[in-house]
């Protein structure tokens, strides 16, 4: 009674992926950057369909992709948390005051012309100490694009700043997951697998501090902000108790991701901290935010951090720039962005799990005859998966398995390996908006992805450098060739 299985043709393999590219391209043509406002999620379920589809006409049961399905989510499980824990962190740190304090000192210290190097350098060195690309962004990169708003420079500019520097630290920190993990996959030392990785990353973000310094000098002295800066810091003085004080949610989460706490119980405890502080430092705020006259203030503070933490904090401070700043957060925030995440991620795993990908690849190293034409082959595998799979993890682990037996085939080093799939599949996974990390940054800097996207200079030169290399020959490691894993 069972359909005989089959192995995938080149038109099954191919017809998912035309699929998501006709869906999407139509949905950003009709909506624009509203598209991911729901278009876009739809655009990815529909894919799934038609990727199932093409799976069961192969022969394959519908239990085997309900499977594949339950494996898909619970592969971004912990994404899905950390996401909620970032809504809910941003939310508490905006009545709290820890983001106007952050943002009040800024104003202060940091100029138009040298901004977006600054954050680039701050977000890199704060990445580089806590391990997380993720973490970086939803609260110090928060509060630098605030500061931008307010300071008249480009949110989409600082944003690309914010995520250049976060992935240059999260790509040389032994901290991060998906550095220890790349290791892992291509089988080389941690520390040899980061000290190969400096060579472009420290390069790339060379690149991209000058065109940052570049930007900040040549647009920075002409800005023309749209409120003054000592009204806007007269007027944050006025609604929040400005004090270091603030900051200790900050240093909470700090102190536990170097302690190495799981990302997600970290931003929790750092959330719900600031929501307890701020029912202390900043009574005023708390009670106009809930709104409930006659509460006792214990009944008061718990309905609000409650509140900031679901649904976002709000206020009315009679200047648009800080109301746009502050009025943010909330896991319900995150919905949307989780939408597109468990869309993507599950159309991924159909294509990887019943050898929907593998058809495509496995052609593509046949014809890579040249060490240049091997490491573009990776470079365009990594950042195919990242489109189509939407999920790093699975931009890195796939090219890492697939590319390994010919790497060592070809007596290169599996060091080169390990850089440049971090260069070609964590780095670019922030420039596509369906992917999890793009919809991420887009949703917690509350830049779209496309518009940020030309400014994310560190993730552009990485593997632009990292292919080169290849095609070089510069910074290539030999080793003697392993003929007999050919099969």
């Amino acid at each position: 009674m069972d359909t005989p299985v089959r192995e995938p043709s080149m038109l099954a393999a191919v017809v998912p992926m035309i699929t998501l590219v006709v869906l999407i391209g139509g949905a950003l043509a009709l909506f624009g950057l509203a598209a991911l406002d729901g278009p876009v999620q739809v655009a990815l379920v529909l894919s799934c369909a038609v990727a199932a589809l093409v799976v069961l006409r192969n022969g394959h049961r519908w239990e085997e992709l309900q499977a594949s399905g339950q494996r898909a989510l619970s592969s971004v499980t912990s994404a899905i948390f950390i996401l909620l824990a970032v809504g809910a962190l941003i939310g508490a740190w905006n009545m709290s005051g820890t983001i106007s304090t952050l943002v009040y000192y800024g104003l202060l210290v940091l100029a138009p012309g040298w901004y977006y190097a600054a954050s680039a350098l701050i977000c890199g060195i704060v990445a580089m100490s806590i391990g997380s690309s993720w973490t970086t962004a939803g609260t110090i990169g928060v509060g630098l694009v605030g500061i931008a708003t307010l300071l008249g420079v480009s949110p989409a500019i600082t944003a690309g700043a914010v995520i250049s520097g976060a992935y240059l630290g999260d790509k040389l920190s032994p901290l991060s997951e998906p550095t220890v993990l790349t290791a892992q996959m291509v089988e080389v030392d941690l520390y040899a697998h980061i000290r190969r990785q400096a060579w472009t990353s420290v390069q790339a973000f060379v690149i991209a501090f000058v065109l940052f310094l570049g930007l900040g000098l040549w647009f920075g002295p002409d800005r023309v902000p749209t409120v003054g800066e000592d009204v806007e810091l007269a007027r944050l003085g006025e609604i929040f108790w400005i004090n270091p004080v603030n900051l200790l949610p900050l240093l909470l989460l700090v102190v536990l991701s170097v302690r190495t706490a799981p990302a997600s119980l970290a931003l929790l405890a750092a959330a719900l901290f600031a929501g307890v502080l701020g029912t202390f430092t900043q009574p005023g705020v708390v009670a106009a935010f809930v709104d409930r006259p006659g509460l006792d203030p214990v009944r008061t503070g718990v309905i609000a951090v409650w509140d900031a933490v679901a649904t976002g904090f709000t206020m009315n401070s009679g200047l648009a720039d800080v109301d746009r700043l502050l009025s943010r957060g909330g896991m319900a925030s995150m919905l949307l962005t989780l939408w597109i995440i468990i869309g993507a991620v599950t159309f991924g795993t159909i294509l990887e799990e019943f050898g929907l990908i593998s058809r495509l690849v496995v052609p593509m190293v046949a014809a890579a005859k040249s060490t240049g034409r091997l490491f573009l082959t990776v470079f365009v595998c990594a950042f195919g998966l990242n489109v189509v799979a939407g999920d790093q993890y699975i931009a890195l682990v796939l090219p890492a398995r697939v590319f390994r037996v010919e790497f060592a085939r070809r007596g290169l080093a599996p060091t080169n390996l390990s850089r440049l799939a971090a260069d070609s599949g964590t780095v670019t996974s922030p420039l596509v908006p369906w992917n999890s990390c793009g919809a991420f940054m887009a949703a917690v800097l509350g830049v779209p992805t496309l518009a940020y996207l030309p400014f994310c200079f560190f993730n552009i030169a990485s593997p632009v450098l990292s292919v080169g290399y290849g095609i070089t020959g510069f910074r290539i490691e030999k080793a003697a060739p392993a003929p007999e894993q050919t099969g």
